[in-house]
């Protein structure tokens, strides 16, 4: 096992890595920027390290700086969280080069599925399911406006390199498939540093359910349910929840036994997530491979009772998974809502500033996992989550009255945040008859129920 771990990471999912060191007893190591030095991450490590100010270019995401704090405090192993490089093969290789253990899947792998032109390829190798579209990375806009018009409209042009809703649009004719292209492609290469592009036969009023998965290095894969990640606004999830209410217990054993499949298939070790679009016949199909641990992990926690960091951190340090699939139960309804400084009324606009007065939700079967305080000031430099509202109950409408008395518990002074519109998502017709889509905040921002 590690001696000693540095989280390259900042917020509640900081807080959350290093709490579980704490509970296998490993001393942590927290870096932190300027704008963070009144961080909760930094205050819970054993050693924290100041690493830079400005742009996360700067502290977050500069590799040699963490390399380099990673040696001199004696971290024999990192963990990248979610974000900033957790998805990045370049630091993976460096922390390898380095005799440090990222804690996550190896450079090849991440470099492989994060390359979604690859990772699709990969999947029909497996057998897995994959949305129709284009069998290698297009760069030239004439070349694919042509695979375009093969397909059929509408479709949607992704990033092959991209995540949280960068460099996607999508395209319902071929007289705005140009401009709709090249706006993709110059957010890619601004995002990711690549222009390479590919295209999906773009599926109407989908769900976005995605399946959990851990891998250890004996060749053992296990999936832990589904989640369904269905309400989100730009591209970024608001709302998850586990099982998925359209998900069957046929259709479930299916998109597992996919899932598996998946990440046999590319020899993953450690967490993962494999994500499907559900068209309205409740077909699935591959859309791409997250491989890190997920900002809506907690979810899958609850309801099979399992600590996925501290497995993903046993799978790294190369020891074997410790449950079976057989042992993997679905135990209840689960669902969380993430709390984010922003103005919904205002397309979401992030709302910085210095928390005044807060109170935290509690009582059986509710969690807050978060990184704030009264009197923490929340840095414009970030994401605007500042925390996830998570309950458990026997079914989903007692998780859903569970997460509604949570909602009306909080209380965050000082700063706009969604807390409201959480609610009213929570009381929405919809959302309690579980019919849902990817379109449905487009749709409920406009009046509808």
């Amino acid at each position: 096992m590690f001696k000693r771990v540095l989280v390259a990471n900042r917020g509640e999912i900081a807080v959350r890595v290093i709490r579980a060191l704490r509970g296998m007893g490993i001393p942590s190591v927290a870096v932190y920027s300027k704008e963070d030095q009144d961080s909760l991450h930094g205050r819970l490590a054993e050693e924290r390290v100041c690493i830079g100010e400005g742009s996360s270019r700067n502290s977050y995401l500069n590799m040699d700086t963490l390399i380099t704090v990673a040696k001199n405090t004696g971290c024999d192993a990192i963990h990248p969280g979610y974000g900033f490089l957790s998805e990045n093969a370049q630091f993976a290789e460096k922390c390898r080069e380095n005799d440090i253990c990222f804690i996550g899947p190896s450079p090849e792998v991440i470099d492989g599925m994060g390359n979604k032109s690859q990772a699709r390829a990969k999947m029909r190798e497996a057998g897995v399911p994959v949305v129709p579209g284009s069998l290698k990375a297009l760069y030239d806009v004439k070349e694919a406006l042509e695979e375009a018009k093969a397909m059929g409209f509408p479709v949607m042009i992704k990033a092959s390199s991209g995540g949280g809703g960068k460099g996607m649009r999508e395209c319902y004719s071929e007289g705005d498939f140009e401009n709709e292209f090249l706006t993709a492609q110059r957010e890619s290469a601004n995002a990711f540093s690549d222009d390479a592009m590919y295209l999906e036969k773009l599926i109407l009023e989908p769900r976005h359910v995605e399946v959990q998965i851990m891998g250890d290095s004996f060749g053992n894969v296990i999936a832990l349910g589904e989640r369904d990640c269905s309400i989100q606004r730009n591209h970024q999830k608001l709302v998850e929840e586990s099982p998925s209410p359209i998900v069957t217990a046929e259709s479930r054993k299916a998109m597992m036994e996919a899932a598996v499949n998946a990440a046999k298939a590319v020899s993953y070790v450690g967490a993962g997530t494999i994500e499907f679009i559900v068209d309205q016949e409740g077909k699935f199909y591959f859309m791409e491979m997250n491989t890190r641990i997920q900002v809506e992990h907690g979810v899958t926690e609850l309801v099979t009772d399992t600590d996925l960091v501290i497995e993903q951190i046993r799978v790294c340090a190369g020891e074997p998974l410790s449950m079976k699939q057989e042992e993997v139960l679905l135990r209840g309804h689960a669902i969380e809502c993430r709390i984010n400084a922003e103005i919904p009324e205002k397309n979401f606009m992030p709302s910085p500033g210095t928390i005044t007065a807060l109170h935290l939700p509690g009582g059986n079967g509710v969690r807050v996992d978060t990184a704030i305080y009264t009197g923490y000031k929340i840095p414009m430099e970030y994401d605007s989550m500042i925390a996830k509202v998570l309950v458990h109950g026997k079914d989903r409408q007692e998780a859903i009255r569970k997460m509604k008395g949570a909602l009306e518990e909080m209380l965050v002074l000082g700063v706009e945040t969604n807390l409201d519109f959480q609610y009213k998502i929570m009381q929405s017709e919809s959302f309690v008859e579980g019919k849902v889509d990817t379109g449905f905040i487009e749709r409920f921002t406009l009046g509808g129920k």
